[in-house]
């Protein structure tokens, strides 16, 4: 298997149950062999659009699938029926392949843009598909059924919650009414819409909140009217939300967990604070009753299976991983070696004739370094040595002479997290607009919100500080649109700019008289420095006969 082809994050799954309300038939053996052979098949998207179909059971390579995109290949779906697989990609399409024979069976556009997630109907017949937009295909015509619009920013992630009505009085076309979950990227809001027949599918029914991005979500599905939808959704930031609720219309607020789940260390080895241990992912087992969790180190995983307690609000969970995570790295192998070399042997350095210098031998290693204190000296105070650790941030240069953008990020978010005033106000003074806009670009998400607080805060003081807000506003306003508390954040700008707006109109009425009042001025004493004219007449007509002595004058002004 290539492995510069597979993708970071390959996405994969197996076949899902098939559901089915009347008995099934007994098949024969050669079927349930087949059946059995593909479950074992996992399918692995590549970076360059082809994709992989892997044996678990035989751990290689069965066969690779072409031709069908032409870019990265972003999720892959199994289909309840045999040898049938559907994927998307960030050339726009959706393909349906046909693993028997290799070869593409059906292409359509899936989106303006790449489509992100895939999920098929427990029936068989719908897909719901994922970009920009969520879509519901009927995989019969390929037309689609729906729309459903609601995320900001790409959807990342897609699941049927329910397999049948919440309402069984009414006849079920096996899509009708059921219910389903999506979940975009840097969205802390998971999104939960129902099927409707009167198409009235605007807004989601109902949203649960969580404290990050979400990276790995597994739920039950609830088959029944009474049976609640368990929900286990990762963050970025290592924890684990656990939801129970029953899906029956609409609700207005978001959905907070029941519990929340963290690992940490005990604090051992001289080290008595524990250490937070991330959490990678989560499933539910067969009993819905417990709990599979991964964690630790990516590259070595440890996998537990806990029993689920919704009764307590926050569970933390406490696991020596320390030396489960300790990675082993490999000695590299080398063939240069170091002679050794006595030290009564001179080595003359070549261009400068009779120059001698002596080889230093390598040090062992082993030694134990001597402490350079001399025994009458006195020992350094721990002030003295905080005070030598001291850094003075003006006296930093860089290449460039300013600082650069990533160094400004790194300053902002440390001086919001320290609530350092001289590291933000040395941030935050500069004037320069590509400045600030990549500074603000290359800051975390979870530095937004106490950024805007501390703007918030010296805004009235500092009318310069209007470009940081500009700047975080258009930047970071698809994330700023999921938080539920937004409003009441911004209480403290919509006051201000109410109080400014209300005194603009008497200050412009002031700025025009005064304008009125400067000109006035300025034209008066233009007037009185203008010089006086001589009015004496150069020439006077008297009963139509030109006095001689006007002439004269007149002559005489010419002649000089």
């Amino acid at each position: 298997m290539p492995p510069q082809n597979l993708l970071i994050s390959f996405t994969f799954s197996f076949f899902s149950p098939i559901f089915q309300d009347g008995p099934q038939r007994k098949k024969r053996k050669s079927e349930a062999a087949e059946v059995d052979k593909q479950l074992d098949i996992l399918a692995i998207g590549t970076a360059v659009g082809s994709i992989l179909l892997y044996s678990t059971v035989k751990g290689e390579l069965q066969s690779k699938l072409d031709g069908g995109h032409d870019n990265r290949i972003n999720c892959v779906r199994w289909h309840q029926d045999n040898y049938c697989l559907y994927s998307c990609s960030e050339d726009k399409h959706i393909v349906e392949w046909n693993t028997q024979t290799c070869k593409v069976k059906c292409k359509w556009k899936g989106d303006n843009s790449s489509v992100s997630s895939l999920c098929i109907s427990p029936d068989g017949k719908m897909l719901l598909s994922a970009g920009r937009t969520i879509k519901l295909w009927d995989l019969e015509t390929k037309e689609v059924y729906r729309h459903f619009t609601g995320h900001a920013t790409s959807v990342s992630s897609l699941m049927f919650t329910t397999v049948k009505p919440m309402n069984e009085n009414k006849s079920f076309d096996g899509i009708t009414g059921l219910y389903f979950l999506s979940g975009a990227i840097h969205d802390r809001l998971l999104s939960v819409w129902q099927i409707r027949s009167d198409r009235k599918e605007k807004n989601a029914v109902m949203s649960f909140t969580v404290t990050d991005e979400p990276t790995f979500i597994d739920l039950t599905v609830s088959e029944v009217k009474e049976e609640p939808v368990k929900l286990a959704v990762v963050c970025r930031d290592g924890q684990l939300h656990l939801f129970e609720h029953i899906l029956n219309g609409y609700c207005k607020k978001p959905l907070t967990s029941n519990c929340t789940i963290q690992i940490a260390t005990p604090g051992n080895d001289g080290d008595s604070t524990p250490k937070p241990v991330p959490i990678l992912a989560a499933a539910f087992c067969t009993d819905k009753q417990s709990l599979l969790l991964v964690y630790g180190n990516t590259l070595q995983p440890i996998i537990e299976r806990v029993s689920l307690n919704t009764s307590e609000s926050h569970i933390c969970l406490i696991r020596d991983v320390q030396k489960v995570l300790a990675l082993k790295t490999d000695v590299a192998v080398t063939k240069v070696k170091t002679p050794v070399v006595n030290s009564d042997t001179k080595v003359l350095v070549p261009g400068i004739p009779g120059h001698s210098a002596a080889v230093k031998t390598p040090s062992s290693g082993k030694e134990k370094n001597k402490s350079k204190r001399k025994p009458g000296e006195t020992e350094v105070s721990i002030e003295e040595r905080l005070g030598a650790l001291d850094i003075d941030v003006s006296k930093v240069k860089t290449p460039g002479g300013l600082p650069q953008t990533d160094s400004f990020a790194v300053l902002l978010v440390q001086g919001l997290e320290s609530n350092d005033s001289d590291i933000l106000n040395k941030v935050l003074n500069t004037r320069k607009e590509t400045l600030i806009k990549n500074t603000v670009a290359r800051m975390p998400i979870h530095a937004v919100i106490p950024l805007l607080q501390y703007l918030f805060n010296i805004i009235s003081s500092a009318s310069q500080m209007v470009r940081w807000l500009k700047c975080v506003f258009t930047l970071h306003a698809s994330y700023l649109s999921t938080l539920p508390d937004l409003i009441p954040q911004l209480g403290m700008l919509y006051q201000l700019m109410e109080s400014r707006v209300k005194t603009l109109q008497k200050l412009s009425r002031l700025n025009g008289r005064l304008f009125l009042l400067v000109t006035q001025v300025a034209a008066s004493e233009t007037v009185q420095d203008v010089t006086e004219v001589n009015q004496t007449a150069k020439l006077v007509y008297e009963d139509g006969k030109c006095c001689m002595l006007g002439v004269a004058q007149l002559l005489s002004s010419r002649d000089s």
